[in-house]
């Protein structure tokens, strides 16, 4: 590898996966490789690259019984290849910024005490996070970090949809809805604003991340002024494990009828949740689409899914007094028909109508020519925000590609 070509490492740290991908800095932001470790934790964890230079494309196991073994697989086959000696820096998603944080920041001793900090707004996350910057900086010491806040989109929402109508003196504690794939809908609509023209981007914008976590943002003037997920990633819509809004007279209907406390409430919404307690069988939507037919649970989860997506789209189109356009993202969002078809069903009185033709094909431009509001289908990148954002930190001339 030429050391002195400039790359950047973005690392996007889950629960129990890390992805990452490699650019070029400058000019273009090419993706050089991408890969990602999963199941961490489990006894089948895999490493899998796609390597687009070099085509260096494989899937192994690998032994990462937590995030502290798998990164050091990561960090491991970095060196092995000689991938570092070309880093200027690894960009990190954080995926909880609190009420201060709001903007990427260049990752010090102090920040991350202040992460640490807020480690109860997000214990599903956070820790993990902080460990990856740690166990970067101890490898690399002198390679600088940068971490980019998944809350932060959303940080300007109005007071009206950030407060939370439980006593005030919560809110000086940062309880608050923040709203969450903030990187996800970042792109999304610089995507348009670069396909469409500024004037998309000023509109009114419902941006609708549907995957195993899924949300939708309302989006005017180029802000957020509304999302679905609020204090934490489980509120909004059901997702694959995650219930979404429920009553929450549930907390103490369960503690009363079954003991639960609040550690195992928070198991229960965050991981048996969804799409799978709905349907006992499967979080994913492609299994349950296969199913629907002959197994009714499987049919519910399906039908709860587009339903409440459908719901959130007539709220936010009242928030945002009208629709214009509305982006599908994500897995489901990118690549169901199906599902985009059922949520879309009955909305003609907001001015949405599919073209079925396109839909089908997944095309860029999904609704009739006579719609009133233009429906597409985009492809997310949240790895290339986080790039973006690096090179802005460090002053590097960036052409947004």
């Amino acid at each position: 590898m030429n050391s002195a070509r400039k790359n950047i490492l973005t690392i996007n740290g889950g629960s129990s996966s890390i992805k990452f991908a490699l650019f070029v800095a400058n000019p273009s932001h090419r993706t050089k490789l991408t890969g990602k470790i999963e199941r961490i934790g489990m006894a089948d964890s895999v490493f899998s690259v796609q390597d687009t230079e070099e085509g260096e494309n494989f899937t192994r196991s690998v032994d990462a019984k937590d995030h502290i073994a798998a990164v050091a697989v990561l960090m491991d086959w970095i060196q092995e290849r000689e991938l570092d000696t070309g880093l200027i820096a690894v960009g990190h998603r954080i995926v909880h910024g609190g009420p201060n944080y709001h903007a990427p920041q260049r990752l010090t001793l102090a920040l991350v005490e202040e992460l640490r900090g807020l480690t109860s707004l997000d214990p599903a996350h956070l820790p993990e996070e902080i460990l990856l910057t740690e166990a970067f900086h101890q490898r690399f010491p002198q390679l600088p970090q940068i971490v980019c806040f998944d809350t932060a989109f959303h940080h300007d929402m109005p007071p009206v949809a950030r407060l939370l109508a439980i006593p005030r003196r919560y809110e000086a504690q940062g309880v608050r809805r923040y709203g969450f794939h903030g990187l996800s809908y970042e792109f999304l609509l610089s995507e348009l604003i670069r396909s469409e023209g500024a004037a998309v981007g000023r509109g009114r914008i419902i941006l609708a991340h549907l995957g195993n976590g899924a949300s939708l943002a309302a989006v005017r003037n180029g802000k957020s002024i509304d999302t679905s997920m609020g204090f934490t990633p489980a509120s909004g819509v059901p997702m694959g494990t995650r219930s979404g809004d429920i009553d929450p007279g549930l907390v103490g209907y369960l503690a009363r009828t079954e003991g639960m406390n609040a550690a195992q409430f928070t198991e229960l919404v965050n991981a048996r949740s969804g799409l799978l307690g709905v349907s006992e069988t499967s979080a994913d939507m492609r299994e349950l689409l296969l199913r629907e037919a002959k197994d009714p649970r499987a049919a519910d989860a399906v039908a709860l899914f587009c339903y409440q997506i459908k719901k959130w789209i007539g709220a936010f189109t009242a928030a945002l007094g009208g629709l214009d356009t509305l982006v599908f993202a994500g897995g489901i969002g990118e690549k169901s028909p199906v599902v985009r078809t059922r949520i879309c069903a009955e909305l003609g009185f907001l001015g949405i109508d599919l073209d079925d033709s396109q839909n089908e094909q997944n095309a860029y431009l999904i609704s009739s020519d006579a719609a009133r509001v233009k429906v597409r289908v985009m492809r997310t990148n949240e790895e290339l925000v986080i790039a973006r954002s690096v090179c802005r930190i460090l002053g590097l001339d960036v052409k947004k590609s």
